[in-house]
């Protein structure tokens, strides 16, 4: 099981998400169950380099926010039209 490690953001909108990607990160959220949707901000790089492994977009994912766990599957990806960025990422959140 792959683990993500990401934070929360205050910020949101266009403006803020355009902040965010000028300093190498990309927002996502998560969401479903019973539970709100967190916005949470994800770091290109580390992405980048995950997102290469097969199980990213099959498997259940971990991830930790703020020292929490949360079982999550891949259920949107956003690509940037002509570079080799991510700029949104839905998570889908994974009773277990």
């Amino acid at each position: 099981m792959l683990t993500i490690h990401a934070e929360t953001r205050q910020d949101q909108g266009t403006s803020a998400s355009r902040r965010l990607r000028l300093v190498n990160k990309f927002p996502a959220i998560v969401y479903g169950g019973n539970t709100k949707p967190i916005a949470i901000e994800l770091d290109q790089q580390m992405i980048m380099h995950t997102k290469n492994q097969e199980s990213f977009y099959s498997d259940i994912l971990t991830l930790i926010i703020n020292g929490q766990r949360i079982t999550v599957k891949v259920w949107a990806i956003q690509r940037h039209p002509f570079k080799s960025k991510l700029t949104h990422i839905d998570f889908l959140r994974v009773s277990s």
